[in-house]
């Protein structure tokens, strides 16, 4: 097994739940990618390395305050994306 952040399973999930029901927002590639980069880095990182690990991690991180904290962050970083994408910028 490698090194894993748990949270970011659980922020791509969130990012694409929230997007799929704007029609207001560019839903690209590189647009979710910058979504759930600022999310994450505001969110406690999840670190496992191991099977068990992971199970244990995704047992944990079942609370109803965690996934309020990650709706928030990602919705805020959806905001921040779409007033000001990259997605046309070559870099």
């Amino acid at each position: 097994m490698e090194l894993k952040n748990l949270m970011e399973d659980e922020v791509m999930y969130i990012v694409n739940q929230l997007l799929s029901e704007r029609k207001d927002m560019c839903t690209c590639n590189k647009c979710k990618l910058d979504i759930a980069a600022i999310a994450l880095n505001v969110l406690p990182p999840r670190y496992v390395v191991t099977e068990i690990g992971k199970l244990y991690g995704k047992v944990d991180n079942m609370s109803y305050q965690l996934d309020v904290d990650i709706i928030t962050e990602v919705t805020k970083a959806i905001e921040i994306v779409k007033n000001s994408p990259h997605h046309n910028r070559k870099d």
